[in-house]
């Protein structure tokens, strides 16, 4: 059964997308996980996955047109398939491509499709099923982190229903729809794949109990496309000016109300995601703040405002030592990035055929010309900034490094934009410096710093971890000389920068002591040839230890 896909939304703003590029043309076959087209968005353009396999029958948008969100930009199903039904709008679109992959095999569709209808016939009047929510383009399953609002509480649209950890950040969820919540399908902790059931709101003392036994049994997303709930439009996440406007409005307690942060039932402590990460980065002890938020959640202005206490601070609980002799283990559930992660991981060792290739650099002229750059009034720049600016540079010599493997053809990125590897608390995040090449050595270190602070605050977007060409890794900070890393697809390289450590080389026939680097380049044999890399190698190295040829 053919199915449609429709213009996703690859960021919580974008409201239409252009077709950049299309990756598969009209009968080409078509397998899970293909790139179909690149689409250029109001942040970047990234890739747009197909979750569904067979052929090509349909392109409904070009190159370089533009649709909205969810308008119909190509159809998949059987070769010779008739689809004239679904082009003139007389049969309904077996799914669409912002749905789970379990969702979109061809048995599965028809069915889905009359329980969609059956249960929006029997959906009692003013009830709207919440679903999990796909709040980042990668996003398969999300955890619930928090619920902010009970079962029994009013719900006014635009405020905030749950954090959801997905596997990039941890994000807040709005709702689009007011009323009661009558029902909560995932208890915090717990985890779901997209559109799976996540609360119920409806009018106050409305049974509900069929609606959710109904989902579970294997209905789809009843009455959810009310004109106050957009149809997969993804929560928007609350900016920092939000965050405190919000703590004013007459929403909240007075600042004067001292209400408990800390949930009585789970002994959570109840904070918005900004308000955690800025008490992370003051060192303040959340359970030390005074909530004034509603039902006493500590926001932004809680940790702006809060005033440490005279007696010193609380030591950090220590996991108990095992007694000596006796086996003992404790469980961590794995994050939603933790799964991520492995998840790409595994299919990047598993796909790419890969070799590496090693340089020492000798680092003496970086060290001296990075000292004369910093001694400029604002400016600051580090090694890693230098490296990534000279490996875009590098790139623009070698395009050969700057490519992508498909089955059927190799795609040549004609922009440069250098991801870089910043290690956070769950796991590993790469923000992308686009267009990096045409960057300088102080935009490139202000940029890094600003997503380093972002990514560790878990406050990145995903527009700003999508469309790298290239992936720079560095270790280099922790004291490892030298390392391989796992290439970030659909990189066809990545470069692994260890530290610098002085050591005796040879210099015009005499031993002294050198400032070197070690760098590592581990690439897709499919996509570059060992000379290539080695070409692309000894120009980077020539760009490091020569730093004037990056800003003349």
């Amino acid at each position: 059964m053919a199915t449609i896909i429709n213009m996703p939304r690859l960021s919580d703003t974008m409201e239409e997308g252009v077709v950049a590029q299309w990756l598969k043309k009209v009968g080409d076959k078509v397998e899970e996980g293909d790139i179909l087209a690149e689409i250029e968005t109001d942040k970047a353009t990234m890739e747009f996955e197909s979750f569904n396999e067979g052929t090509l029958l349909h392109i409904g948008l070009q190159e370089g047109e533009t649709a909205p969100v969810d308008s119909l930009i190509a159809i998949i199903g059987e070769e010779g398939e008739d689809i004239s039904g679904l082009l003139n709008g007389d049969a309904p679109a077996a799914t669409t491509a912002d749905e789970t992959p379990a969702k979109e095999e061809a048995t599965e569709e028809s069915t889905q499709e009359t329980t969609t209808q059956e249960a929006s016939a029997e959906l009692p009047e003013g009830v709207v099923v919440v679903t999990m929510p796909r709040l980042s383009d990668t996003m398969t399953d999300g955890t619930v982190a928090t619920w902010l609002k009970k079962v029994g509480d009013t719900v006014e649209e635009g405020d905030i229903l749950a954090e959801i950890e997905t596997d990039k950040a941890t994000m807040e969820f709005e709702s689009f729809n007011s009323g009661t919540l009558l029902h909560i399908g995932l208890q915090e902790g717990e985890s779901a794949p997209v559109d799976s059931l996540l609360a119920i709101i409806g009018e106050a003392g409305t049974d509900v109990s069929g609606v959710a036994e109904n989902f579970k049994a294997g209905g789809s997303t009843p009455a959810k496309e009310e004109a106050s709930a957009p149809k997969s439009e993804a929560p928007k996440q609350e900016t920092p000016k939000a965050a405190a406007s919000k703590s004013e409005t007459s929403k909240q307690p007075t600042a004067t109300k001292k209400v408990s942060a800390i949930n009585s039932e789970n002994g959570r402590i109840i904070a918005s995601p900004l308000a955690k990460a800025l008490a992370e980065e003051k060192g303040i002890n959340l359970a030390k703040v005074v909530g004034t938020g509603e039902g006493g959640r500590i926001v932004k202005v809680d940790i702006e405002n809060y005033t440490p206490a005279t007696e010193a601070a609380e030591a950090p609980t220590a996991v108990a030592a095992a007694p000596a002799g006796e086996v003992s283990q404790s469980e961590v559930k794995n994050s939603s990035m933790r799964k991520a992660i492995a998840k790409a991981l595994a299919k990047s060792q598993s796909e790419n055929v890969t070799f590496s290739i090693n340089l020492e650099v000798n680092m003496d002229n970086a060290i001296a010309s990075r000292k004369m750059i910093n001694e400029l009034p604002d400016t600051k720049v580090s090694f890693n900034d230098m490296v990534v600016k000279a490996t875009a540079m590098a790139l623009k010599k070698h395009p050969q490094i700057n490519t992508e493997w498909t089955d059927n053809q190799t795609i040549y990125n004609n922009h440069i934009s250098v991801g870089v590897a910043v290690a956070i608390e769950d796991g590993l995040v790469v923000p992308v410096i686009p267009f990096t090449d045409t960057k300088s050595l102080t935009q490139i270190g202000a940029e890094v710093k600003d997503l380093a602070v972002k990514a560790k605050n878990k406050k990145l977007s995903p527009a700003e971890m999508s469309g790298s060409t290239f992936t720079v890794s560095n270790l280099g900070m922790f004291g490892v000389d030298s390392f391989t890393s796992i290439i970030n697809q659909p990189n066809s390289a990545i470069l692994s920068v260890g530290g610098i450590k002085q050591k005796p080389i040879v210099k015009n026939g005499e031993i002294v002591v050198g400032n070197m680097m070690n760098i590592t380049l581990t690439c897709d044999h499919r996509t570059v040839d060992g000379a290539v890399g080695a070409a692309f190698m000894n120009t980077l190295k020539q760009y490091i230890e020569n730093p004037v040829t990056m800003i003349a």
